[in-house]
C-alpha cells in the first residue's frame, strides 16, 4: 500500500500523514513514511524526539549519495534526463529513522543554498526509490510531498496506489485540487481523493463540498479545525500524542478506516475488470 499526502501549504497535510502513519502503524502495518516537503518537519507529527530527528541527514543532502544512485553531480547536470541505478534498497536500511508504533522515517530533503540547482536530482532519487519499493502485505508507505503541485510535475508520486489531497474551506486550496487531479491523471494516477481539513461549521463543510462535487472530485472525509492540532505544533509534539481522542484525531481514525476500504473496493474492482 502506497499513500501520497499532497495540498496547498498550510492545509495541514503533515500533521494528517503523520498520523495516518501512527494509526496505520498500530493496525499492525510496518510503515516507512518519506518527508518529501524540502521544509522537512514530518518527524514532529510522528512523534519522533527532537534531538534524534535533529541528527538525520536528509538523503538528498548527502552530495556523495545522490551522485552513486542517479549517475551525476548536481554542478554537471546540463539536460533533464537522468539515469537512475535501481538498487536502492539500502537507503531505507542505512537511513530510515525509527519512529513510534511501527513507523520508520526518511527525510528526503532538499537544497540548502541559493544557486545550487534544481530540485531534479531529487525527484530522480524519488521516483527510484518509489517505484523499486515492493511491499508486503504488511507493508505500508506514505509520503507527506512538497506543497503544491512540483511533486506532481516531477512524477514523484507515479506508482502510487492512492492520492490525498488536502484542501480547507478556502478558494485557493480548492483551485488547487483540480490542478493536481491533473498533473496526477498525466502520468497515470486515477486515483485521487479529497480530505477537508480546518472544518469550523456547516458553511465550511459545505463550501468544500460543493467545489468538489463541481469539479468531480470524490470526498473522503472532514476533520474539524482542532485547537489541540496548534498546541501540539507549538510543544513540538505528535498531536496523537498529546491527546488521541480529540475530535480531529477521531476523525483522522476514522479517516483511516476509509482509505483502506476504498484501497479494497478499488483493488476488487480492477481485478474484477481484468476478468
Amino acid at each position: 500500500m502506497k499513500i501520497a499526502v499532497t495540498g496547498k501549504g498550510g492545509v495541514g497535510k503533515t500533521t494528517i500523514t503523520g498520523t495516518l502513519a501512527r494509526l496505520l502503524g498500530r493496525d499492525g502495518f510496518r510503515i516507512l513514511a518519506i518527508d518529501a516537503d524540502p521544509n522537512y518537519n514530518l518527524w514532529s507529527a510522528i512523534g519522533i524526539d527532537e534531538d534524534v530527528a535533529s541528527g538525520i541527514e536528509p538523503l538528498l543532502e548527502n552530495e556523495e549519495l545522490v551522485r552513486a544512485k542517479t549517475d551525476m553531480k548536481w554542478v554537471e547536470v546540463l539536460g533533464n534526463f537522468f539515469q537512475v541505478r535501481p538498487s536502492v534498497d539500502d537507503l531505507t536500511a542505512l537511513h530510515a529513522v525509527e519512529g513510534p508504533d511501527n513507523v520508520s522515517l526518511l527525510v528526503a530533503g532538499t537544497v540548502n543554498m541559493g544557486g545550487q540547482g534544481c530540485m531534479c536530482p531529487s525527484a530522480a532519487l524519488l521516483k527510484a526509490l518509489i517505484g523499486h519499493l515492493s511491499l508486503e502485505s504488511d507493508e505500508a508507505f506514505i509520503m507527506d510531498m512538497d506543497a503544491g503541485i512540483e511533486n506532481l510535475g516531477r512524477g514523484t508520486t507515479k506508482g502510487m496506489d492512492i492520492l490525498l489531497a488536502v484542501v480547507e474551506p478556502g478558494r485557493r486550496s480548492l483551485d488547487t485540487i483540480d490542478r493536481i487531479r491533473g498533473l496526477a491523471a498525466d502520468i497515470g494516477l486515477n486515483r485521487v481523493f479529497a480530505i477537508g481539513n480546518k472544518v469550523m461549521n456547516t458553511e465550511d463543510e459545505h463550501f468544500i463540498e460543493s467545489i468538489l462535487e463541481s469539479h468531480n472530485i470524490p470526498l473522503l472525509g472532514i476533520i474539524p479545525y482542532d485547537e489541540n492540532i496548534r498546541t501540539a505544533d507549538r510543544l513540538a509534539t505528535a498531536p496523537i500524542d498529546l491527546d488521541e481522542n480529540t475530535p480531529a484525531i477521531q476523525k483522522i481514525r476514522g479517516l483511516k478506516n476509509t482509505i483502506l476500504q476504498k484501497l479494497k473496493e478499488l483493488d476488487s474492482d480492477e481485478r474484477h475488470s481484468e476478468l
